[in-house]
């Protein structure tokens, strides 16, 4: 009697195709963790780049509320006026404790509160200086507590020595930073080292629309995957307080011996960026999880 061998040869081809497409997948899926992975030449990923500019800004956005307030005390004390600065929004609450050297102030932002720019924060920044307004150099001593920026988890602290006048005749505020985000894709990272902000456009006027500050410095990032940058500012980044985002500058990130510089552009308040690579080849990029 014969046998029906086409059931078989049926079952065969169906293993025979479900076979490929396991090899298919599998292979689908270990092409696209390498392209996640930085080898040793690359220096940057783009999501990671993302990351890391928005991390500059929450530290930059941190400065400047503490800076803010100091310039506050400062200007009412040396000018003998009752100085007020509309930077901060009105549903903060700010609480001042006074010793007979320090002045402690906390700014406290409830669950959200947005600031004139536009960035939502929310929780609490602690900061603590000596009141003596007229001399030449004041520490200011920051802390985070259950702190908040665009979604995003802060903790960490920061120290802020304040000039009131530089080589320049600018204020200028030095702060050597240790911060650690989390972001709300569970994606964390931590960035420290030093900057230094002048203060070069709009000191004193009382309105936060025409601050405009100059930043240079040195600082250490690592990413979510362990990735250890090194960001070093080789022109100074202009940040105009009416924008959001660094309007011009240049950064260089490097990483194993490798550098990529970051330009931010002509003075435009926008998200772009060019970035340069070792070869001479340039490519346009968008930072931040936001544009507007």
């Amino acid at each position: 009697m014969k046998k029906n061998l086409r059931p078989l040869f049926q079952n065969m081809a169906i293993i025979m195709a479900g076979s490929l497409l396991l090899t298919i997948v599998s292979c689908s899926k270990d092409t696209s963790t390498e392209t996640e992975e930085l080898t040793a030449t690359e220096v940057i990923s783009a999501i990671e780049l993302k990351y890391s500019d928005e991390a500059e800004m929450i530290s930059e956005e941190i400065s400047t509320l503490a800076e803010d307030v100091f310039a506050s005390d400062e200007i009412s004390s040396t000018a003998k006026s009752d100085y007020h600065s509309d930077y901060l929004p009105d549903c903060v609450t700010v609480t001042v404790v006074l010793t007979d050297t320090t002045k402690e102030v906390t700014l406290d932002f409830g669950e959200g509160c947005e600031l004139r720019n536009g960035n939502h924060v929310a929780g609490l920044v602690h900061l603590s200086y000596a009141k003596d307004f007229e001399a030449a150099t004041n520490t200011i001593e920051l802390n985070l507590e259950s702190f908040m920026f665009n979604g995003v988890a802060v903790e960490g602290s920061s120290s802020i020595v304040r000039v009131r006048s530089n080589e320049n005749g600018n204020p200028q505020g030095t702060a050597n930073a240790n911060f650690t985000a989390t972001w709300p894709d569970g994606a964390t990272a931590s960035f420290t080292g030093t900057r230094t902000r002048e203060w070069i456009e709009g000191f004193g006027t009382g309105f936060w629309g025409d601050n405009v500050f100059l930043i240079t410095g040195k600082r250490t990032y690592v990413s979510q995957a362990g990735n250890e940058f090194v960001k070093e500012v080789t022109t100074p980044l202009r940040r105009e307080m009416s924008c959001r985002f660094i309007v011009s500058g240049v950064l260089e990130i490097s990483r194993l011996g490798n550098t990529v510089s970051l330009d931010f552009g002509d003075g435009t308040c926008d998200a772009k960026g060019t970035l340069s690579y070792p070869d001479g080849t340039q490519e346009e990029i968008f930072l931040r999880r936001f544009m507007n």
